[in-house]
Order: C-alpha cells, then sequence, then structure tokens
C-alpha cells in the first residue's frame, strides 16, 4: 500500500479536547480513526480514546496481515469499543456514562470500507468531486423535511445526535462499502468542529485542489478562524491514496511494501486493554515495536544505498 497522510487536532475555544484521532497499518491492510468524546457527558475524553484504542487493538489481532470480512470486523470492533466504555463507567460506578462519536475506514485490497456513529464524517474526493460523504446520526440529517415537535409544539433541535457508542441503548451504526479506489482518491476523516463551520463544498474545494499535507491544516484555520472563540475541538485526518510519481517526496507518505508480514504501526496511543484482546501481552507489545524498528532500519538503509537524483 502507498498513501500520504496527514492529521491534526485543535482545541478551538473549549476548555479540552476531547477529540481523538489515528491510524494502524499491516503490511496488507489500514485503519483510520476519529472519535469525539461527546460534551455533556462525563469524561468524554476517556471515552474517545477508548474507543480508538479497542479498534486498534483488534486490528492487531485480526490483521494478519489482512482482515479477513472488513465489515464484519468494523461492525464488531464498534460494538466491543461501546461495551468497553460500558464497562468503565460500571467499573467506576458512574452514574452517567462517557459518550463519543466514531467513524472509522479501513483499507484493504485497494477499497475502502467505513463504519460511522453520530456526527463525526467521511468524505470521499475524486477528481475534485465528493464520490460519498456519511450522514449524521442526528435530526439535521436523518429528516430534512421534518421537524419534529415536542409535545409544547416547539421545534425540537435538529443537531441532536439519537445515538452514540457509550449510551445505554446499543449504538445504531452505519457501514459502506467496499469502494474501489483510484489513485489520488482522497478520504477525509473529521469531527464536527470542521463541518459545523464549513461548508461541504468548501471542503472538498480545498481537499480536492490540494495534497492533504496543506488542505488538512488550511481546512482546520479556516473552520477555527470563522467559529471564533466559540468553536468546538476541531480534529480531521485524512489521506491520499496512491499518490503519483513523486510518492516518495510527499509530505507523510508511508509505504508499506517494505514492512514484513506481523507486523504492526500505530499512532494510536498504546493501552492493553486484556479484557478485549487477550494476546496483547508486555512481551507482544515490545517485539511489536522491535519488529518495526527494524523495518524502519532496513527501508533507510536501502534508501541510502539508492542512487541520488542529479
Amino acid at each position: 500500500m502507498r498513501f500520504s497522510v496527514y492529521q491534526v487536532s485543535r482545541k478551538g475555544g473549549r476548555e479540552m479536547n476531547e477529540d481523538r484521532m489515528g491510524y494502524c497499518y499491516t503490511r496488507n491492510t489500514g485503519l483510520f480513526l476519529l472519535a469525539d468524546g461527546m460534551g455533556g457527558h462525563p469524561e468524554g475524553e476517556i471515552a474517545a480514546q477508548m474507543t480508538l484504542q479497542v479498534m486498534a487493538a483488534m486490528f492487531q489481532k485480526e490483521a494478519r496481515p489482512e482482515i479477513a470480512d472488513p465489515r464484519a470486523f468494523l461492525a464488531s470492533a464498534v460494538m466491543a469499543a461501546h461495551r468497553q466504555i460500558l464497562r468503565y463507567a460500571a467499573e467506576k460506578g458512574m452514574l452517567d456514562s462517557p459518550r463519543t462519536t466514531v467513524v472509522a475506514a479501513l483499507i484493504q485490497g485497494g477499497s475502502v470500507t467505513w463504519v460511522h456513529c453520530g456526527d463525526s464524517r467521511l468524505y470521499m474526493v475524486r477528481d475534485g468531486e465528493m464520490l460519498a460523504r456519511t450522514r449524521d446520526h442526528s435530526y439535521m440529517e436523518q429528516r430534512q423535511d421534518e421537524v419534529p415537535l415536542t409535545k409544547a409544539g416547539e421545534k425540537i433541535n435538529r443537531n441532536i445526535l439519537f445515538t452514540c457508542l457509550g449510551s445505554p441503548a446499543n449504538p445504531v451504526f452505519d457501514i459502506t462499502g467496499p469502494v474501489s479506489l483510484q489513485q489520488g482518491d482522497k478520504i477525509l476523516l473529521c469531527s464536527d468542529g470542521l463541518w459545523g463551520s464549513l461548508s461541504d463544498v468548501e471542503i472538498v474545494y480545498d481537499l480536492g485542489l490540494k495534497p492533504v499535507s496543506h488542505a488538512v491544516p488550511d481546512l482546520v484555520e479556516k473552520a477555527l478562524a470563522k467559529a471564533g472563540t466559540s468553536s468546538d475541538n476541531v480534529t480531521v485526518i485524512a489521506l491520499e491514496w496512491e499518490t503519483p510519481d513523486a510518492f516518495e517526496a510527499t509530505q507523510g507518505g508511508v509505504t508499506t511494501d517494505s514492512i514484513n508480514e506481523g507486523v504492526f504501526a500505530s499512532t494510536v496511543q498504546a493501552s492493553l486493554l486484556d479484557n478485549v484482546v487477550e494476546d496483547l501481552d508486555d512481551e507482544a507489545i515490545e517485539r511489536s515495536i522491535a519488529e518495526i524498528n527494524e523495518a524502519i532500519r532496513r527501508t533507510a538503509a536501502r534508501r541510502g544505498s539508492e542512487p541520488k537524483e542529479p
């Protein structure tokens, strides 16, 4: 696999940042993750971080080096994260559980499959045009032609989510794909801090016009400036698939061709979740880190021996 990736998260006008993002990959498959801890409930940042850790841990366990069934994996990973959040709340005796949205994209075999729960979004852009966008689990998205009324006859805030991870009810989530990837396709995952300030047209325009290493920071700065002091957390992770001939010089470029089978790399903060993935013990973690470092060393040595362009 070859792709460029860029990620950034800004606190905005909030006291703390409850968004989390990251990605992990093996030789043949990659998982890109973003979660937005929900305000109004305790420890949203814990729910978001836990979601990424559980899904990354399951990815490490099952990507050997590929996921057997991407759709089934994404469904089971989302439910595992949901159950882990509820278990955390129960063990701490919390009256209200932490909650989070999530959006995740799994790339494998030249295709992408994604899942989302809540209002964190995925955009897929091809040749400067939006090929796909997730539909938020909110009144705004699901009932665009119908504004529900309360008993008193007042309109309900259509931005209210009707599902998330960590709530007492099982989460509702949508899975899309697999969708075949073409060279230059761009996939962007973001929290509502981005799309709440910028239109789809603005997001797609920047993403289609620039490499992700330029489009992502530009979009984040535009969203922060537009929202001002009331800005929500703004978090974005985006990738460009199989970048053109200048791939090696592209900022954030990743190639997995030199990675050995069984090696797992991740930007998700490590945490042992033994009750979810039993074989993630200290020895396995240390062995994985050593294998990654060895693969990086071999790649650097090989590049150093290659003739330089004049």
